[in-house]
């Protein structure tokens, strides 16, 4: 069943099984693609701070990527951004950067900033960019291992070292903000701007 109605499907550029899972679940259609863009790069090269800011540039960069080699499709580029006062947190690489990550947001409250950007034929259609505020659980060292132990790889997969829809649900008490936003897709205004295109049937 779907509720798309674009002659072609749209395309995310991304492999992030949370974004797909949401898309999917939306009744829309479409194809996932991530761009090969350097991130890091980028952001750097824009000297740009705050992570509003850097996510919203990373999700048009991205959309922009993949829009030049999938002419006549709408693209949505994605990116989420954590910030804990004044410091910025990347995907750990390994647990021990995981547990350092932990450690950090433990006790603390952090900002989630999810963009999302709509590119056609390279022209953007649409941005915006949605924040959740996260209040982490006091974590003692212990806690920090046995969640390590039991989440495994996927620690390295998310900026923050957790996933909400999985175990990382444990590590919070306090949550205020868009579940969609949490999963790194504001999937509400996104489902307005492809209504008011005539993109969906409903």
């Amino acid at each position: 069943m779907t509720f798309w109605r674009g002659q072609r499907p749209l395309i995310l550029a991304s492999q992030s099984r949370a974004r797909k899972m949401l898309l999917a679940s939306s009744g829309l259609r479409f194809e996932a693609m991530p761009a090969d863009i350097d991130e890091r790069g980028l952001q750097l090269d824009s000297k740009l701070s705050a992570p509003a800011e850097i996510a919203g540039l990373l999700a048009r960069e991205k959309a922009r990527w993949v829009s030049v080699r999938r002419e006549g499709h709408y693209v949505i580029g994605a990116d989420q951004t954590l910030a804990l006062g004044d410091r910025l947190f990347n995907k750990p690489d390994e647990r021990a950067a995981a547990a350092e990550q932990l450690l950090a947001l433990s006790g603390q409250t952090h900002e989630l900033h999810s963009a999302i950007a709509v590119v056609l034929d390279g022209k953007i259609m649409f941005e915006t960019v949605s924040v959740a505020r996260m209040t982490m659980r006091r974590l003692s060292g212990d806690d920090i291992r046995i969640y390590l132990d039991e989440a495994g790889e996927a620690v390295t997969t998310s900026v923050g070292a957790y996933q909400l829809e999985g175990l990382g649900v444990h590590l919070f008490e306090r949550i205020e903000g868009d579940h969609f936003t949490i999963l790194g897709l504001p999937l509400l205004p996104l489902l307005a701007f492809l209504r008011r295109e005539q993109l969906i049937g409903l």
